[in-house]
């Protein structure tokens, strides 16, 4: 186990607009880490919208716990953190796998404390409950569509006249073009020209 005085501890802060000052995040997080016993390894700070895909700050955070660099991540709330649930319980199931801590302050979610373990446990049911959501909508949709007739899958790239499945034949023959090629010259999938051919020749 490791020593909680030297457990060292990411901060990690974002605001939504670059008019927006992080310093009360920083404050109350500097002080819960101080109140801990623990060093603060680096402050990782994000001036964006939590819906962006890239967040640079958060990106070399990650790759300092991958390092084995931090022992404890701390946010001031989950939305600071994850854009959603998904995500959330993904950065939990990484964290608990590399040995980190994680700390949500204003939510008073601590994985160091005995209480920890059944944060992971709740957020891991809340997400294959809404997996199970999903799943169940998409079954759901697809036996409606079933009975309306509608078709399933993706529609073909574009559909072969007569006179397209004679070219295509004719240079599968003469030249031995490969499906693959015919496929990107006519416009169809891989598996639309092989069958075109087949069948033509049938």
């Amino acid at each position: 186990m490791k020593n909680q005085s030297r457990k060292k501890a990411g901060i990690y802060v974002r605001v939504s607009t670059r008019d927006q000052n992080s310093a009360a995040q920083e404050t109350e997080l500097k002080n819960y880490a101080t109140r801990r016993g623990w060093t603060i390894h680096k402050i990782y700070a994000d001036k964006m919208s939590g819906a962006k895909a890239n967040r640079p700050a958060l990106d070399e955070l990650l790759a300092d716990c991958r390092r084995g660099k931090i022992d404890a991540v701390l946010v001031w709330r989950f939305d600071r953190y994850a854009r959603s649930l998904r995500q959330l319980v993904a950065g939990l199931d990484e964290f608990r796998r590399l040995g980190i801590d994680f700390v949500s302050c204003t939510e008073a979610i601590d994985t160091s404390l005995p209480s920890g373990e059944l944060a992971y446990q709740i957020f891991g049911a809340i997400a294959q409950f809404e997996r199970s959501l999903i799943g169940e909508r998409t079954r759901a949709g697809l036996a409606e569509a079933r009975r309306r007739g509608q078709p399933l899958g993706r529609p073909p790239l574009r559909a072969l006249c007569p006179a397209d499945i004679q070219k295509m034949r004719r240079e599968r023959r003469q030249h031995g073009t490969s499906f693959k090629k015919l496929a990107h010259k006519f416009g169809v999938s891989v598996w639309s020209a092989f069958y075109s051919c087949k069948r033509a020749k049938a």
